[in-house]
């Protein structure tokens, strides 16, 4: 795929097809010949978009065909595939795959390695960069080259509260909003001792940084992570605060104020349904900030968001035509086409700045933490075990330095064996789930058995219900369960449990 890639690009350049360079409602004279649109042609292709954004994508590649006059006909088969699953189904099958997709950004390094996206040409990665939000644009880079195209700045958190228990004036301090959960016995939901990504909060609110270094490949070569520092040290003391309370609960599910809670910390995706649960009591802010040896630190974020990808085409004129089509679905018209549809949060800057998108409370609660907020990019796919349990260690330690430090250098040491795994570790499958009541943070071992069939080394006693999946080099980049969903036992007993691989995808079994 990468061989075929190559020869696209150098095609496109040959030809001057590099069309995603050319905005796709250009002013093109009247009178020009067939050889004056070497894109003109009807092309059949397929798209994946989530289900809400199924037919507002629809729309809008017919109103490509209606005003591009280049002579680019598109006839699109629509499939409903979510941006959380779009990643992993188009690797089990890239030739099978869509032309051109929406998927999570936590997804790209995975799609840039198996050769599944398609890198943008020099004028339209200078246009798309300049038009949209910087931290959107490096989610879908490597070392300065775009592969994907910004669409969404949303993919962020920030707090919701019910103004009936929590003062106004006291949503900027945890200690105060810990302190008015536990006088009113409401819960703090937060997820500090189950998610990395919410966990990081404290850490990057302190200046403390976790960036991976991966090569043009899409392979990690390193990280720089100062959690275990004297700066980690004031995150984790933090930290403690709010998992140390007996009202603190580790979710972020915005139907928890149906519950007992008065915090929930989530995203825009939460909007309708806080709304709909508090009604005129819904309060919504930024995170707050936490004290600790008489300084103020505001937590910090992570934000992300969605991009577009292009299929690599074998066809030169195929491919240009298809990101020519990519850059319209993700212009500033089209993202404010999804905002006041969907209430999707644009990546273009011009849209972030419109008086509609301000106004929105979910949007601009967003955009005030994104003062505080990291941009994801491209993360290990151990990390997010690895730091998930931080949560869990601090709250244990106690709250005193030795067993806060302990906690950092236990997250540090499993960091740093990442990077000494044997090419045997990476090669090899384990199997991680709910099974022996473990929550997702052990890996039990697997032995190829015979080529392509991995097994795992005992039986164990599965119930109904038990989900789990199985993944190489103890990593999510590569992992199969049941497509893009977990396996879930259908019945008791006590099982083996069988891989059996088929190129890039897999079947699980039970024996």
């Amino acid at each position: 795929m990468k061989k075929v890639l190559a020869i696209v690009l150098a095609l496109v350049m040959v030809l001057g097809l590099a069309a995603c360079g050319t905005p796709a409602n250009n002013n093109t004279p009247a009178n020009n010949t067939a050889d004056d649109k070497p894109l003109a042609g009807t092309y059949k292709i397929k798209v994946w978009a989530a289900e809400n954004n199924q037919e507002l994508t629809k729309k809008q590649i017919e109103a490509f065909n209606q005003s591009n006059d280049m002579g680019i006909v598109i006839e699109a088969t629509v499939e409903a595939v979510s941006e959380a699953d779009a990643g992993t189904n188009m690797i089990t099958d890239i030739e099978a795959g869509p032309d051109i997709y929406w998927f999570a950004q936590d997804q790209f390094a995975r799609l840039v390695n198996a050769g599944a996206l398609d890198k943008l040409g020099e004028g339209a990665s200078k246009t798309v960069s300049e038009a949209n939000d910087p931290g959107v644009v490096a989610a879908g880079s490597i070392n300065g080259q775009l592969y994907a195209y910004p669409a969404t700045s949303d993919n962020g958190y920030f707090m919701y509260y019910d103004k009936s228990v929590i003062p106004e004036t006291d949503i900027d301090s945890l200690e105060k909003l810990i302190a008015d959960c536990e006088a009113a016995k409401k819960y703090f939901a937060f997820e500090a001792q189950t998610s990395a990504w919410y966990i990081a909060s404290w850490f990057f609110g302190t200046g403390c940084h976790s960036e991976w270094e991966m090569d043009n490949d899409g392979k990690y070569t390193g990280v720089k992570d100062d959690f275990n520092s004297a700066n980690g040290l004031i995150a984790a003391k933090g930290l403690y605060k709010l998992v140390s309370s007996p009202f603190h609960l580790s979710s972020s599910k915005g139907a928890e104020f149906e519950s007992g809670a008065a915090i929930v910390v989530t995203g825009t995706w939460d909007y309708e349904v806080v709304q709909k649960i508090l009604g005129d009591n819904m309060g919504v802010a930024d995170l707050p900030s936490f004290e600790v040896d008489g300084k103020q630190y505001h937590l910090g974020s992570y934000n992300g968001c969605k991009l577009v990808g292009v299929k690599p085409q074998t066809d030169a004129k195929r491919g240009a035509a298809l990101h020519q089509l990519a850059q319209y679905l993700t212009d500033y018209d089209r993202q404010m086409e999804r905002f006041n549809e969907l209430a999707w949060g644009p990546a273009n800057l011009k849209a972030q700045s419109d008086d509609k998108v301000k106004a929105n409370p979910g949007l601009a609660a967003l955009l005030q933490q994104n003062a505080y907020s990291v941009p994801q990019g491209q993360i290990h796919g151990s990390w997010w075990d690895i730091a998930k349990v931080i949560g869990d260690d601090v709250k244990e330690s106690g709250g005193t330095d030795e067993g806060l430090k302990a906690a950092l250098q236990k997250y540090q040491d499993k960091i740093d064996a990442l990077f000494s795994m044997s090419d045997e570790e990476k090669n090899a499958w384990t199997v991680i789930g709910d099974i022996n009541g473990d929550g997702w943070s052990i890996d039990l071992p697997m032995e190829e058995v015979s080529a392509g069939v991995w097994k795992t080394t005992q039986k164990y006693d599965l119930k109904a219900g038990n989900q789990f999946k199985c993944r190489q080099g103890k990593s999510w980049d590569v992992s199969i369960g049941n497509g893009g969903d977990n396996y879930v036992v259908e019945k008791d007993g006590s099982f083996t449990i069988v891989l059996t691989l088929n190129g890039d995808s897999g079947t699980i079994t039970l024996e």
